[in-house]
């Protein structure tokens, strides 16, 4: 059961629910558009987790950090191959997959709005 919701903001969150469609193979659950144009709250799946994304303009403005300023890692079984298809959609990568000394396999993109996406197989344990 995850407890844990990672929440991103973008200046321009539509193309930011294309982007992770397209580069990593989110899918989308939830979107409310916002009053301003922008997105008020998006819900995205990869494999059975969600994280959720909204317009830096909408919303509660005290809850707001900004664009670009979040780093999130996501446990996955085949690095490579999401790897592969990030560098198929042009995705900014900024760590090619790379063997760790503490036994994982990642890799790291940057969103076009700045924000951190390190994909690999270390799980932290519990």
């Amino acid at each position: 059961m995850q407890i844990l919701y990672p929440i991103l903001k973008y200046e321009d969150a539509h193309a930011a629910i294309d982007y992770l469609e397209k580069t990593f193979g989110f899918e989308r659950l939830n979107v409310y558009d916002g009053d301003k144009g922008g997105i008020a709250h998006a819900e995205l799946k990869f494999a059975g987790e969600v994280v959720m994304l909204g317009s830096v303009s909408e919303g509660d403005q005290r809850f707001s950090q900004g664009a670009g300023r979040t780093s999130v890692y996501v446990v996955i079984d085949d690095p490579d191959s999401l790897h592969a298809r990030a560098r198929d959609a042009g995705a900014d990568i900024i760590m090619e997959p790379t063997d760790q000394d503490y036994g994982s396999r990642d890799f790291a993109a940057r969103d076009p709005e700045g924000n951190l996406w390190s994909f690999g197989t270390y799980r932290p344990e519990v």
